[in-house]
């Protein structure tokens, strides 16, 4: 009987309480009910029920198939989310976890090594650390991936160009012009990933080295250079 009265709780004239509303101080809704716990809770109401106004069979067996059609959405989606956490193998994803105390969230990006399941539940590992497919918050697809390193590159060599005034024809003349060339034949999705300041830095130093060489300045549209 130790089984049944932690049941007794949520009986009340033989009817099965609403769970969220059972306490006030808590906002977590009980999880990890199964048939069994559901079958126990079903013998409880059965045993505790109000003789005047007795549960019918009906509304057992109601009941049941309520429960029964439960579990088995819930295993579906378990299924499907298994499913979708294999499909995210190799993918590059980021991952977005809240901290209960501070509310402050922090997100962590990188490629998925390999998925581990426990519970009913799947983990992504990422550099070693295992993290909760519920929180991946994006999939991030390769060609992007791999546009945001081809800019991330280009913006560390137009870092490495010295100020202005100290650019000369003979020291940085062919690199500028690789530069320019180079974001000429950028595809869309790069260009458009490109920090705007890093653009307006580039076309400052191809129209220096264009004011150096006596030249019409270039600009970055291809319908007039």
């Amino acid at each position: 009987m130790a089984d049944l009265g932690s049941v007794e709780a949520i009986i009340k004239n033989g009817k099965v309480q609403n769970l969220e509303t059972e306490s006030s101080s808590s906002k977590t809704t009980p999880t990890g009910y199964d048939k069994d716990s559901f079958l126990k809770i079903l013998v409880a109401q059965m045993k505790y029920q109000d003789p005047m106004e007795p549960t019918s069979n009906t509304e057992y067996i109601s009941q049941y198939a309520t429960f029964t059609q439960v579990e088995q959405l819930n295993n579906m989606a378990n299924s499907m989310s298994l499913s979708r956490a294999s499909e995210m193998v190799g993918k590059t994803v980021v991952v977005t976890q809240t901290n209960s105390d501070t509310g402050k969230s922090t997100e962590i990006q990188g490629v998925v090594d390999y998925v581990t399941y426990s519970g009913n539940k799947a983990y992504l590992n990422i550099n070693g650390t295992n993290y909760n497919i519920d929180d991946v918050t994006q999939v991030l697809d390769s060609d992007y991936t791999d546009a945001l390193e081809v800019v991330a590159d280009f913006q560390k060599n137009i870092d490495k160009l010295p100020e202005l005034e100290l650019v000369t024809e003979e020291t940085h003349g062919d690199t500028i012009d690789s530069m320019y060339d180079y974001y000429m034949n950028m595809d869309d999705r790069a260009k458009n990933l490109m920090d705007k300041n890093y653009v307006t830095s580039l076309l400052q130093y191809v129209n220096q080295l264009d004011d150096i060489r006596g030249d019409t300045h270039r600009t970055f549209s291809k319908d007039k250079t």
